[in-house]
């Protein structure tokens, strides 16, 4: 399948050792796939770049030396790769194909990771893009390894970045929320980035109408409130983020792309995750969304979303979806209809045309490959079939040359060829598989699953291996499987420790032998099965995390097993550990990986921590319990990372593998390592598993993370090294062949067996337990007997099943007596029911088992602390959240808010609950009474100083007054003003506003602060001055009441003895007249029972006896009260009140008759009706005196509470009132911070405004300095082109000159000749080719060019062909003809390249000047917005809101307010009311905007009387400026200004003139400096001569001096005096001349003075006079 190219890797041992090279590698796919050439396709997989041969599927790898492969682009035509790593500071490295040279290395300034590549269709360049940190987008000129222009988009994540095919200027770079276009101008050698960002739909498809958000347009008008400032100057933004700022309100989801293709006319094509096709306009970049034509049946499910992935044809794209299918778009205008092309197997992820356009590459999502050819016959070929998932597991198929066997995750196993790595079969065995192991003693192989079994495969005929059995170990994964070195045993651990032990032959079917329980979390397995031995002795790594240890657990398993695990294993299937000698061992440090040496008496492990191999030497003794084993040997290796270790199959090689991805092999002696390999990278987290074939030469490679499997064979090995290698594995093949056959044989009984094998496993328990089904034992048996089985599980049944068998008579004996014990128990309980309390006994006295019962007694007593511990931290969260709520609403108020209730009106009056003012607005409002009266003062002293001048002794004695006596004179001013002007009633409360500003003045932000202070303060006193006058009827009631309460008791006392039956009316608080009475729970509230605890029970009763005893105790004998009730009934004297209860007993001998009763009887009857009828009388007269006396009491209740209420509804009048003022002085406050709210935005509009008006100076300064630039250049650019241009000319001119010297006729010939350029053939383009690629012939190709030039080239060689010379020519001069036409057409070549670049240049001069228009237009409208913004300022600060009290009109009460009689009323219809106030608010509404009119008209009226005086006074300057005109002096120069018509036109005359003369001083000055240099190098020599003569007279001035000293000595002594009085006679006469000529100097400069100030007065004459208006 592939042809294989071997690559030598980079050596890490010492020159001369062996070395490893790369036979094949076999990955799939995880990027998009590449078209190198119209044959050939490529892809990133691991370290590798693998390139695939479309006809004949052979593959070529390259490596990348640096690690994993990150993105990779192709070229097509100029046939190169370019990929990137994904090292530290990443690089660019671009190949040759097919070649595989690197042509150049590019290294930029990113610092993690490239994510995207791309070549542009035309030219070399190379667009790349990084991710984090820096999101760098770069232009690159690969060719010459230089960036172009790069710039950095910080937090966009692009998805997509492709070249226009058209024009290689413009790249579309696409992300899951933007779509931006990249233009690339030039201009010569500088390249700049411009981006355009595309304005993408909403998600529903409609287009968002977006608005200016720097100046809005749109915004409305409102003339009472000030000016509306956008969105931005509201939220205080005054930065950058003002010019996108948005609010949450504002924002609308937009579509989101998922791939972009370019169109032949610039356009683009954008499919979105919505399920929408845009169609992006490539001239003004507006947005259109293509309408879909449905067509499609009904009954057609498929539902086509979102398009994955785009391809432009003719007429249309190519997409792909999510649901296996290609459809075509076929396009008209605005709409698309949608057709079924083909269908693959799996979710297409990319789609690529050929460069000829005859093949469509479909990649899924899986990673396969498949190429669809158009023609008349179609075809769809798979070229590359990925595999499910990265591979898990790799081995050989023993021996381990022909085929090698992987497994995915999800289960399937396919079997490579190892000469080419072609997929020879795979098979799928439908479930999740963790590892993979193949026999070396027959063809089959083990597979692991997550689910805890061992699936066998028969691996006879590759292309068709069969799974034959099915081993079910237990419900924990299969985590590892291991062979032993000759294939007897096959060794299987599990997540939960266990290590099965199965016999490896397929004669015995593969039965499971036992099993061994080691440690959890095993890390490796090793085996030494040597040739010479019966056992196989088995090492077990697992770690001790508790102590930061490793545990080696050693074990060995006779070759006769199989014959005696019935005796080795328990019923369960335990292995016993004496029998299988059975050894621990620990390492004090962690190890990651250990293996067994074939001799057994030495242990190589991988430390953890530390980058060390170490050995370890086992005791040659047995021992019990743990031995601790020491490092005997460490090495240090160059892996970093968790690492593991293997031996060869000969156990001469220590092979060490980690996570950085290198591959070490190591002498097990010396531990050196005699060959290193790098075959994957620490990116994809290194390698996973390394196997060897049995001869030592193939090395199977397989990758971790990258799902990369690499085949490795040796390059160069020492002759000692393979000797050792084959000769073991010659040894093991001829021992084993015998057997191998025969186990091989049994693989196709195993395969008939596999179906009644896998019935029996999952159906093993097929018959019910004849047994009781009271055991709990007994009820594990009654299983689901359609569910499958562990083996574990299956041997801990039969364990069960054979003890419950054994045991059954022994249980029922045990359950008999069981039950006869639980009947006494409860006999004896019963019993215990009837005793007394002293002999009965507790209930848990009963239990049997007291542990059991402490156990439980236990639980519920954490149960029932966890859930005491839950409800009291819910309790206290209830009460800190209680605790929070009081101390705002409660505790922090200075004046708790509370009510009062009238006593018989529903009215209830609310106080104003008010919080006590902090020391910052104390300390604020003292400073602004301060100031007040500062300015108060300052005030009255400038009117006084203005108005009164001459009283200046009253002022004095003024200010000598006290400080009150002003404030109150002040108040009485100020107060005097009418309430509607002040704005409020807060004057009716006695609330001072003396010093409160006029609303009129308002203009300053102090003054508004100052303001909302003192109205604060104005609110406080109110509320303040209520709350006393509230307090005080809070105590009126509470008097009132208590008065009641005593009138009550008078009452209650006239009720009982006049034995009425009336209630007592007494009157009480409620709970929001005292609220504090809330927050107290009282005892009657709680309705739960309060849990008392024990202490506090027993502390309740002796309170309670000590209660009682004191109280018998302060009694004392009650012999005096027992006299008192028997003799008086109980009271000393008889009161009044006791009349009405007072009875006469009657006489005894009333119960006789009438004629019995005695003469003395009848007098005593008589007396007693006496006494009765007074007793009647007076009680008569009390009664009505009670009565009159409770009626008394009852109307002055009434009295005293009626007139209460009155004084309540007072009170609640002066609530209203109070709420009124409050409301009122807060409605100015509003007003006043509306106004500076509104002042601050518009101060942040202002900032925002300059901030953006200097960002914009500054763009502008920019833009003129590129300009300035780009003209620079182009002056120079066009002076070369000039100069090539008259080069040509000149070469074109000199011709005939330079060949004068040959006849007329043979000049003519040979200038025609001169003139003729040799014809290119242009490229053939096929007819199929031209009509299937959209695109056409790419303009500007580099390429293009170049291979025009070489054919130019050529043809002008055939040209320059001696054959070609006109007869009779001499060939000298043919040669040099023919050198002069080749050096012409270079030039001309030259000359047309420069005139592009001219163009080029040009045309970005005249962008580079449109922007700066551009700025320009925004700078002038910022500074328009910036007029427009001062005006509404002004506007807005002289324009003040004002409060005014107005009468209230008629008001319209709720209906449930009324309670009148409607005898008189009239029922009116509701629409009439309704129609009426709408008539009312729109003539109140037009009075508004007339007043608003009327006060703009007086505005304006103010205005123009302001401009009018302006006028006055500009005209008076005027005047002025005139009259200075007048009086101006005028020169000759400005009387030339005046009267010369073309003055200008004469000062750049003048200006030319002068322009001459500077350059003919300037020429002359030059050849003067000229002179002045020559003659300074003549005086330079001059004075080097003079310099010698100097010297020489220097030396000779010496003699002289002597001579001259000898001579002055003797003119001393011989007439010096006479010689001094010469001089000074001398020196006098001069001083005297020079004093005479000095006075005549004087006298002549002031003539001459009088003189030039006569002749001014002349000149002065001659002007004409102007006399002033």
């Amino acid at each position: 399948m592939a042809q294989s190219r071997e690559l030598e890797e980079r050596h890490l041992a010492i020159p001369g050792s062996a070395s490893l090279s790369v036979r094949w590698v076999q990955g799939f796919p995880k990027q998009n796939v590449h078209f190198v050439n119209d044959s050939t396709i490529c892809y990133p997989s691991g370290n590798f770049v693998i390139f695939i041969n479309i006809e004949t599927k052979k593959k070529t790898v390259l490596q990348c030396m640096n690690g994993i492969v990150g993105v990779v682009a192709t070229n097509i035509p100029y046939q190169v790769v370019a990929f990137s790593d994904r090292k530290l500071k990443p690089l660019i490295y671009i190949y040759n194909f097919p070649e595989l040279t690197r042509r150049t290395k590019l290294k930029g300034n990113v610092l993690l990771d490239y994510t995207l590549l791309s070549f542009s269709y035309c030219g070399t360049y190379l667009a790349s893009y990084s991710s984090l940190p820096e999101f760098e987008f770069a232009v690159w000129n690969w060719e010459s390894n230089v960036i172009l222009c790069k710039k950095s988009q910080l937090g966009v994540d692009v998805s997509q970045m492709t070249f226009n095919p058209m024009n290689w200027h413009q790249l579309c770079l696409s992300s899951p929320s933007s779509v931006t276009v990249w233009t690339v101008e030039r201009s010569n050698e500088e390249h700049y980035l411009k981006a355009k960002s595309i304005k993408l739909p909403m998600d529903d498809g409609s287009i968002f109408d977006e608005k200016d958000l720097i100046f809005p347009s749109s915004l409305p008008k409102d003339l009472i409130y000030g000016p509306v400032l956008p969105l931005s100057a509201i939220a205080g933004l005054v930065g950058k983020e003002a010019e996108t700022f948005r609010p949450k309100d504002d924002l609308y989801p937009l579509l989101h792309p998922t791939m972009h293709c370019w169109t032949p006319t610039n356009d683009l094509y954008v499919g979105c995750e919505e399920g929408h096709l845009l169609v992006i306009n490539g001239e003004n970049w507006k947005v259109t969304i293509l309408n879909k034509i449905e067509d499609r049946l009904p009954m057609d499910e498929r539902n086509f979303i979102s398009p994955a992935t785009l391809a432009y044809q003719k007429g249309g794209v190519l997409a792909s979806g999510i649901d296996g299918f290609v459809y075509s778009f076929i396009i008209k205008d605005s709409y698309y209809k949608v057709e079924d092309f083909l269908q693959v197997e799996g979710p297409v992820e990319h789609l690529m045309f050929s460069p000829s356009y005859k093949k469509l590459l479909i990649q899924t999502d899986k990673g396969s490959v498949y190429i669809y050819t158009f023609g008349e016959e179609p075809t769809l070929n798979k070229i590359l079939e990925a595999c499910d998932g990265k591979f898990q597991s790799v081995d050989f198929i023993t021996p381990g040359n022909k085929y090698c066997v992987t497994l995915t995750h999800s289960g399937e196993v396919c079997i490579w060829s190892m000469e080419d790595g072609a997929c020879v079969s795979r098979i799928y065995l439908k479930t999740s598989a963790t590892v993979l192991a193949c026999s070396p003693s027959s063809l089959s192989a083990a597979v692991g699953t997550v689910g805890g079994s061992v699936h066998f495969l028969d691996l006879r005929d590759a292309k068709a291996p069969q799974a034959v059995h099915k081993a079910f170990l237990s419900e924990s994964s299969v985590q590892h499987l291991l062979y032993d070195q000759r294939g007897m045993y096959l060794l299987a651990g599990t997540s939960e420790g266990y290590i099965f032990v199965i016999n490896a032959n397929p004669s015995s079917m593969f039965q499971i032998l036992g099993f061994v329980e080691v440690g959890k979390d095993i890390l490796q397995i090793s085996t030494v099965s040597l040739l010479e031995s019966d056992i196989v002795e088995v090492m077990v790594l697992s770690p001790l995390p508790q102590t930061g240890r490793s545990k080696l657990e050693i074990f060995t398993l006779p070759k006769i097993l199989p014959q005696v695990s019935t005796s080795i294993a328990d019923q369960r299937g335990r292995m016993i550990d004496e029998l299988i000698h059975k050894f621990l061992y620990e390492i004090e440090h962690t190890l990651s990986s250990a293996v067994l040496d074939f001799q057994s008496k030495r242990v190589y492990g991988f430390c953890k921590e530390v980058p060390y191999i170490c050995s370890y030497l086992l005791p040659e003794q047995g021992h019990r319990g743990v031995c601790i084993l020491k490092p005997h040997q460490k090495v240090q290796c160059k892996h970093y990372g968790p690492g593991m270790l293997s031996l060869s199959p000969h156990g001469s090689w220590l092979i060490s593998r980690a996570k950085c991805g290198t591959l070490c092999i190591r002498d097990i002696y010396t531990l050196e390592t005699f060959v290193c390999c790098r075959s994957h990278s620490h990116q994809g987290h290194g390698i996973q598993s390394v196997r060897i074939s049995l001869d030592g030469q193939n090395i199977l490679v397989n990758g971790r993370e990258d799902g990369t499997l690499v085949y490795l064979r040796w390059r160069r090995l020492g002759g000692i090294l393979t000797s050792e290698t084959l000769d073991y594995c010659q040894q093991l093949l001829t021992i084993m062949s015998n057997t191998m056959e025969e186990e091989n044989n049994y693989l196709s009984v195993a395969q008939s067996d596999s179906s009644s094998l896998r019935s029996e496993s999952e159906h093993t328990i097929n018959e019910n337990v004849s047994l009781s089904t009271d055991s709990s034992q007994e009820a594990l048996l009654q299983v689901d007997n359609t569910k499958e089985i562990p083996w574990i599980q299956q041997k801990n049944q039969e364990a069960l099943r054979m003890e419950i068998k054994l045991f059954s008579n022994k249980r029922r004996e045990i359950k008999t007596g069981m039950k006869e014990l639980a009947k006494t128990i409860l006999n004896m309980m019963e019993e215990n029911e009837t005793v007394d309390n002293i002999a009965k006994l507790e209930q848990r006295e009963f239990g049997l088992d007291l542990e059991e019962l402490e156990r439980l007694h236990d639980e519920s007593e954490e149960e029932i602390e966890k859930i005491k511990k839950d409800v009291e931290m819910h309790n206290l969260a209830k009460r800190y959240l209680a605790e929070l709520i009081k101390e705002e609403c409660w505790n922090s108020m200075a004046v708790k808010g509370r009510a009062l209730k009238c006593f018989h009106v529903p009215c209830v009056v609310e106080n104003f609950p008010m919080k006590e003012r902090t020391d910052e607005e104390l300390k604020k409002l003292k400073r602004v009474l301060q100031q007040k009266k500062i300015e108060t003062e300052c005030l009255k002293l400038r009117k006084e100083i203005v108005e009164f001048q001459s009283a200046m002794t009253l002022v004095k004695k003024h200010h000598e007054e006290d400080d009150e006596e002003e404030e109150d004179d002040v108040a009485v001013k100020d107060t005097n003003l009418p309430n509607y002007m002040f704005g409020s009633q807060s004057t009716d409360f006695g609330i001072h506003a003396s010093l409160l500003s006029s609303q009129l003045e308002l203009h300053s932000r102090e003054e508004k602060i100052n303001q909302i202070i003192l109205l604060k303060d104005i609110i406080y006193k109110v509320k303040t001055a209520f709350n006393n006058e509230f307090d005080a009827a809070y105590k009126q009631k509470e008097f009132e009441i208590a008065r009641i309460k005593e009138r009550n008791v008078r009452i209650q006392e006239i009720i009982l003895d006049l034995e009425l039956e009336e209630p007592v009316w007494q009157p009480e608080f409620d709970d929001y007249e005292k609220p504090e009475r809330i927050l107290v729970v009282e005892n009657s509230e709680i309705t739960a029972q309060k849990y008392v605890n024990p202490w506090q029970k027993v502390k309740a009763e002796l309170i309670t006896a000590h209660e009682i005893e004191e109280g018998l105790l302060s009694r004392g004998p009650d012999t005096r009260r027992r006299a008192l009730m028997d003799m008086m009934g109980g009271v000393l004297e008889v009161k009044k009140e006791d009349i009405l209860r007072m009875v006469i007993p009657p006489p005894a001998f009333i119960e006789k008759p009438d004629a019995l009763w005695s003469e003395e009887e009848k007098k005593q009857f008589k007396d007693y009706e006496k006494k009765v009828k007074d007793l009647n009388e007076e009680r008569d007269k009390y009664r009505k005196s009670l009565e009159a006396e409770l009626r008394k009491l009852q109307n002055s209740i009434q009295e005293s509470t009626q007139n209460f209420d009155d004084y309540l509804k007072r009170l609640f009048e002066r609530r209203v009132k109070a709420e009124i003022v409050v409301n009122q002085e807060e409605l100015k406050i509003n007003n006043l911070i509306f106004s500076l709210l509104l002042d601050e935005e518009i101060n942040s509009r202002e900032t925002f405004l300059n901030n953006y008006l200097t960002r914009k100076q500054e763009e502008k300064n920019q833009t003129s300095e590129a300009i300035q630039k780009a003209r620079e250049d182009l002056d120079v650019y066009k002076e070369h082109y000039d100069n090539l241009l008259a080069e040509d000319k000149v070469l074109d001119r000199s011709f005939k000159k330079e060949f004068s010297e040959i006849p007329s006729h043979q000049v003519e010939v040979l200038y025609k000749l001169f003139k003729r350029r040799p014809r290119i053939p242009k490229p053939k383009v096929h007819s199929d080719v031209a009509g299937t690629v959209p695109f056409g012939e790419r303009p500007e190709s580099g390429k293009l060019n170049k291979d025009a030039f070489a054919q130019l080239m050529k043809g002008m060689d055939d040209m320059d062909n001696i054959n070609n010379m006109p007869e009779g020519l001499d060939p000298s001069v043919w040669e040099h003809f023919c050198m002069t036409r080749r050096v012409k057409v270079e030039n001309e070549q030259k000359v047309k390249q420069k005139a592009a670049g001219l163009v080029e240049m040009v045309a970005f001069l005249r962008r580079r000047v449109e922007e700066d228009d551009k700025v320009q237009q925004e700078i002038e409208k910022v500074f328009q917005e910036l007029i427009l913004l001062q005006e509404e300022k002004v506007k807005f600060q002289l324009n003040l809101t004002i409060q005014l009290l107005l009468k209230q009109g008629q008001v319209e009460l709720e209906n449930f307010q009324l309670l009148l009689e409607y005898t008189d009323a009239i029922l009116i219809n509701k629409n009439i009311i309704e129609d009426l106030n709408s008539v009312i608010r729109t003539q109140g509404q037009k009075k508004v905007t007339s007043m608003m009119e009327s006060k703009d008209i007086h505005k304006g009226i103010f205005q123009i009387e302001w401009e009018h005086k302006k006028m006055e006074m500009e005209m008076e300057d005027l005047n002025q400026k005139a009259w200075d005109i007048q009086m101006l002096f005028f020169s000759r120069e400005r009387q030339k200004y005046l009267n010369e018509p073309n003055y200008e036109t004469l000062i750049a005359i003048q200006i030319g003139i002068m322009e001459e003369t500077i350059a003919v001083l300037d020429k002359t000055h030059k050849k003067n400096v000229e002179n002045c240099k020559k003659l300074l190098k003549k005086l330079v020599k001059f004075g080097n001569q003079k310099d010698v003569a100097n010297y020489t007279l220097s030396c000779n001035l010496r003699e002289e001096l002597v001579a001259v000293s000898e001579r002055k000595d003797i003119c001393h002594a011989l007439g010096s005096k006479l010689t001094c009085e010469k001089i000074a006679q001398k020196r006098y006469e001069n001083m005297m001349q020079q004093q005479k000529l000095t006075n005549i100097s004087k006298e002549q400069a002031e003539q001459i003075l009088i003189l030039q100030a006569e002749v001014e007065r002349l000149r002065m004459k001659t002007f004409p006079a102007l006399l002033p208006m």
